[in-house]
């Protein structure tokens, strides 16, 4: 088997707050790897330090089978990096900002002049090409700074929350790109808050909760690992919703949810849907809807971690991310005056 991403007992701490403690990973060339977990568990450092932008404490990691800390440079020129927010200068124009990065990348002024338009083009952007960057919407900047972590064509990808904020046409527009990439040949590690997102993308899964893998596979794996169908049970009159949770929870011994006017609970057993009904049944609550059906990856991280993914996270302590944002702040400085003088 050979993997193009790779962790062994990778360990990272801030000061008290231990963000990685011992995690083991791989992701096959070609594939899709996603990385799961609640807010803190430790998916950006992780990100980070693949990224050669943190050193670990502990372990190995290996990008291309070349070490992230002994041959970073290497790593470097291999690897393509898109973070929670779109890292691209706001008041350079598209056609700018990937220019910028082709000569900071080595490439000569008309080399990087047909990558920008080549990627512009494939992106959908080549209309706004020449705009600033401030004029664009949520999903072209998106889109424009995935293009930005082409520029070097890299063979495999770092998406740290791709997708956060966009509206639902913009993310399936993302995905289809993403999709594109991966059947080029790319491999990626996806990190995410849509669950949804990793159930369409990743050909394999890591769960990690606390620093420390809690479970690994495939989706359709990890779904019939946890309870392959869940059952979800609507009560006709919605003030019986709280009492049907409780009647489902005791039948079935084992963790419910209310979602929305439902109550839902993962089958393991397949003498369990009879045997709510005929409870339903006796306790005279009439029921509206009764479905069964398979498991979402959402319930399978709440049967893993004991709540559901939350939105946007830092693992990082907030002076370390502080720091971080300072050095971005003066990197954009400097680069935005490289990119006049390379136009």
């Amino acid at each position: 088997m050979t993997y193009a991403i790779q962790a062994e007992g990778l360990a990272k701490r801030f000061k008290e707050t231990e963000a990685l403690a011992g995690v083991d990973l791989a992701a096959r060339t070609g594939s899709v790897l996603g990385l799961l977990g609640p807010n803190g568990a430790g998916k950006t450092t992780a990100v980070r330090i693949f990224a050669t932008l943190l050193t670990p404490d502990a372990g190995r990691a290996t990008v291309a089978g070349h070490d992230v800390v002994r041959e970073a440079g290497v790593v470097r020129s291999l690897i393509g990096l898109t973070g929670q927010y779109a890292a691209v200068d706001e008041n350079l124009t598209g056609t700018e900002n990937l220019l910028l990065i082709g000569r900071l990348l080595g490439l000569q002024r008309r080399g990087a002049r047909a990558r920008a338009a080549e990627l512009l083009d494939r992106f959908r952007l080549s209309d706004a090409a020449g705009r600033a960057v401030k004029t664009f919407s949520g999903g072209m900047r998106r889109r424009l700074d995935l293009a930005a972590s082409l520029v070097g064509r890299p063979s495999i990808l770092f998406l740290d929350e791709p997708t956060t904020g966009l509206d639902p046409q913009s993310r399936g527009e993302l995905w289809g790109m993403l999709r594109a990439l991966i059947a080029d040949g790319a491999t990626a590690l996806l990190t995410t808050q849509y669950l949804n997102e990793a159930d369409q993308l990743a050909d394999d899964i890591v769960v990690i909760d606390k620093g420390r893998v809690i479970a690994e596979g495939t989706p359709d794996a990890l779904k019939s690992e946890v309870g392959g169908q869940v059952l979800q049970v609507r009560p006709l009159a919605a003030d019986d919703l709280v009492r049907t949770h409780a009647l489902v929870a005791e039948t079935a011994g084992t963790r419910t949810q209310i979602e929305g006017e439902s109550v839902t609970v993962p089958v393991k057993d397949a003498e369990l849907m009879p045997a709510v009904v005929r409870r339903l049944d006796r306790e005279g609550i009439a029921v509206g809807e009764l479905t069964l059906r398979r498991s979402s990856l959402d319930e399978v991280f709440l049967a893993l971690t004991g709540h559901r993914a939350e939105p946007e996270e830092s693992d990082q302590p907030d002076e370390s991310a502080q720091a971080t944002d300072e050095a971005g702040g003066a990197v954009g400085e400097h680069a935005r005056e490289r990119a006049v003088s390379s136009t």
